[in-house]
């Protein structure tokens, strides 16, 4: 790997020194031009010195989103460097997600692993989205739970035999609408009668036990629904108009 010049951006003195030390030990090819400890320090840096690598902490000063930002403007504005976030936000996922919408070129987590020589190179050498071991279990986790539930879902759909108008009105119940606002939804063929009749042949197809002698209202039917994946409680979105 060629030589390379690296800035680092980190509030915490033990873990600047850390940080530097890997470098020195494990990447004799970096070349470290300036740590910045804030937003204006760094800014600083730049304007003396573009690096090739930014070595980016997302916690300075307290502030989560100081490093998000820093991230977002030095992509818009230098889109040639390399920003690694390496951050002790382990738990914090909505930073990890904003942090890739802002460009960032792979997340290391300051945990387990740390930050290996390997990393640095799949940076360096184009590679996007690198990522440390703690966050890819993570990401993995999530992963086989997505598809897992996708799988769910796809399987009651066929088992009781629940149709593109069936989803689309359980959905809309789910989200509050009543059947006069059904049926004005683009696309749904069906007046108010024509849903009661569909309501009703769902509760027999969802209950065909009975719900114990209990009548079925429109909100147990949706509750049943997300019970036995037919909807995805975290998926629930209205059509248009």
């Amino acid at each position: 790997m060629d030589k390379f010049k690296v800035v680092i951006v980190e509030d915490v003195p033990l873990e600047l020194k850390g940080t530097e030390g890997i470098l020195k030990n494990d990447v004799p090819e970096a070349e470290i031009i300036g740590t910045a400890c804030n937003e204006v320090e760094y800014w600083c840096l730049l304007k003396q010195q573009l690096p090739d690598l930014i070595l980016l902490d997302l916690g300075l000063g307290g502030s989560t989103t100081v490093g998000v930002e820093i991230c977002r403007q030095t992509k818009e504005a230098y889109k040639n460097v390399k920003v690694l976030i390496f951050t002790g936000e382990i738990l914090n996922e909505k930073l990890w997600v904003d942090v890739l919408d802002a460009g960032c070129d792979g997340i290391i987590l300051k945990s387990g692993e740390l930050l290996t020589r390997d990393d640095i190179v799949s940076v360096m050498n184009g590679r996007k989205l690198v990522f440390n071991q703690p966050i890819l279990e993570k990401i993995i986790t999530r992963f086989k739970y997505s598809v897992n539930k996708q799988i769910l879902r796809q399987e009651a759909l066929v088992n009781y035999e629940i149709d593109e108008y069936d989803e689309r009105f359980l959905r809309h119940l789910a989200l509050g609408y009543t059947k006069e606002q059904i049926t004005g939804l683009r696309g749904m063929p069906f007046g108010v009668k024509s849903l009661e009749k569909r309501q009703n042949e769902l509760v027999k197809k969802l209950f065909p036990n009975g719900n114990g002698g209990v009548g079925v209202n429109a909100t147990r039917l949706v509750t049943k629904s997300i019970e036995l994946h037919i909807l995805d409680a975290e998926n629930l979105y209205p059509d248009e108009y």
